[in-house]
């Protein structure tokens, strides 16, 4: 029933622009936790914790700026056990958006994008059916969110990370299909706020997740009757063959590459290589005989592990993530905390002032994550920055000694190229961090200030920050490791930085608990920590400074040696 590969390359532009669809709507949806956790409120998930003594409001199903009617559900009670409860659920189901890529890339590896992909959509589906049954009987099924939540956080990256092997099989069209990849991931955060304009205006929670599942559904038909059983189109089982002719013979060029391990990875290896301008033609991997050399002089991955570069980027990765994830799981509260001045029993027409502010505040955020989508080809952009300029590597050495003595007689063949490739890279990395983490403080200034109408920049700082840093991280290992190490340090990469950013829960307990709502403090230690994240483009600075000068050792060697050649050709000193 599966289709061949060919077969599924003619198809390509539908897998595309279904796979695009798919991530706004399935794949990291979790990210506008915001608005799905005041419909779990209102649904009284967790509010059996809740009692007449530690409650801070009340809530009911349907359209919360409107008075209660008389045949709605009973009032449901929140607190902060409530709170806390369901912020450990989203911590849960965030970590596996992060920690499965690693894992996941292993598996792609052996099985091919299909199975993980009819995983992915099985379980998404899976989830919004075991929401929507937990909310018949809230009291007794509230434990269930837990499953869910993570079932949803997992079977999401799996739809996302199968997703980002199409664009390969676009040729010069690659660059773009991918930011719309990436930017859809990244804007699938607008799901659940527009889920919470349906249920404000009156769809029931539990109608709305079986249609949810339902569409997951088709998200699973969609790719048993297009997606391959071979795994396409992976660098290594594809080949995107230029013809050059040279004299009337046709030459034949492979680009290769490594497997992509995670959603990020995809991003900085296509940052890190440009597509042939010239004609390119479909090879599968069944038609591939000639096998790339084995590289005798491998560097050992123990040394990219425990280089400079690796380790300062998981300082900056760990830190820039746990400051995400943390404004997420607790922006809520925090706009609360602004619109109450911190009071412990506000009043209840004060309260409800809240919730209604809270809701709408939620529904901004999530509509500004559809910014990822114009923030991505951005740092692409910035990663790409006159790369054309640069020579290729290996120029030298693979030219013939006929093309060598051709160029001596033109005086324009004998001019340097302006840049090298590899410190441009290099340098595009440095500047892309130190401009997201510009961003980054200016959001954590924000942040500090009580204001409402401020938190909407800080909005859209967070929305840049979340688009910008995976591409930038991936770019720079793509440029400084080799490719076989490419993706699996991207993963750890990623499983190390969604560890860290468990600590999130942590802080979420502190700010409802001993420091009764107020994130002031948090928000402070988090911007000062945020500082850390310059000390990795301060070590690039200096890594570049020292290539250009091994570049330039280099270079006087060389010239040395052509003024040693050319006095022995002529017998006399030049």
């Amino acid at each position: 029933m599966a289709p061949s590969l060919s077969q599924a390359y003619r198809r390509r532009w539908w897998m595309a622009v279904t796979a695009v669809i798919e991530n706004l709507l399935f794949s990291a949806v979790l990210l506008g936790w915001g608005s799905l956790l005041i419909m779990l409120k209102n649904e009284g998930f967790y509010s059996h914790l809740c009692t007449e003594e530690n409650v801070t409001n009340q809530s009911w199903g349907g359209d919360l700026s409107s008075a209660q009617p008389p045949l709605a559900p009973p009032a449901w009670l929140s607190c902060v056990d409530q709170e806390e409860m369901l912020n450990l659920g989203f911590t849960i189901g965030s970590f596996l958006l992060s920690a499965a890529t690693l894992p996941l890339g292993i598996l792609m590896d052996r099985f091919g994008p299909r199975p993980l992909r009819l995983l992915g959509s099985a379980l998404f589906a899976l989830s919004c059916s075991m929401i929507a049954a937990s909310a018949y009987d809230p009291p007794v099924l509230s434990a269930l969110i837990f499953l869910a939540l993570s079932l949803n956080g997992f079977g999401g990256i799996c739809l996302t990370f199968t997703s980002l092997t199409l664009p390969n099989m676009f040729g010069n069209l690659s660059s773009t299909l991918m930011s719309l990849m990436i930017g859809s991931y990244a804007s699938s955060a607008v799901t659940f706020p527009g889920i919470k304009l349906i249920y404000d205006a009156g769809v029931p929670f539990t109608v709305i997740m079986f249609v949810w599942s339902s569409l997951a559904c088709l998200v699973f038909l969609n790719c048993f009757l297009n997606w391959p059983v071979e795994s396409f189109p992976a660098p290594q089982e594809i080949n995107y063959v230029k013809k050059i002719k040279l004299s009337g013979l046709a030459l034949d060029h492979k680009l290769t590459g490594d497997r992509f391990h995670s959603h990020v990875s995809t991003v900085g290896l296509r940052l890190s290589q440009k597509s042939p301008a010239e004609s390119k033609e479909f090879i599968s991997s069944e038609e591939h005989v000639d096998k790339p050399a084995d590289n005798t002089h491998a560097i050992p991955f123990r040394r990219s592990v425990f280089s400079p570069i690796f380790l300062w980027s998981l300082i900056t990765m760990a830190m820039t993530q746990i400051r995400i994830i943390f404004y997420m799981g607790s922006m809520n509260k925090m706009l609360e905390f602004l619109v109450t001045g911190g009071q412990e029993h506000p009043s209840e027409e004060r309260a409800k002032e809240a919730e209604e502010t809270v809701g709408f505040y939620a529904s901004v955020f999530g509509t500004l994550q559809l910014l990822c989508l114009v923030s991505c080809p951005l740092i692409g952009y910035m990663m790409d920055w006159k790369m054309k300029e640069c020579e290729e590597p290996l120029k030298q050495e693979q030219r013939t000694g006929g093309e060598k003595d051709k160029e001596s007689s033109d005086p324009n063949a004998n001019q340097k190229p302006r840049r090298d490739k590899k410190i441009q890279k290099i340098t595009n990395a440095m500047r892309s961090f130190t401009f997201t983490n510009m961003l980054l403080v200016g959001f954590g200034i924000t942040s500090l200030i009580n204001n409402l109408p401020i938190q909407i920049v800080s909005f859209i700082l967070h929305t840049m920050v979340r688009g910008f840093i995976h591409s930038c991280c991936g770019g720079l290992y793509a440029a400084v490791y080799p490719s076989n190490h490419f993706g699996t340090l991207t993963g750890l990469q990623s499983l190390i930085s969604a560890l860290f950013a468990l600590f999130q829960q942590l802080l979420f307990i502190a700010m409802v608990g001993p420091l009764h709502g107020d994130p002031f403090w948090i928000n402070l230690s988090l911007l000062l920590f945020s500082l850390a994240g310059f000390l990795l483009p301060g070590y690039l600075y200096f890594h570049c400074r020292n290539l250009v000068k091994e570049m330039q050792a280099k270079d006087g060697t060389n010239q040395s040696e052509e003024a040693l050649r050319g006095h022995h050709s002529n017998g006399q000193l030049q």
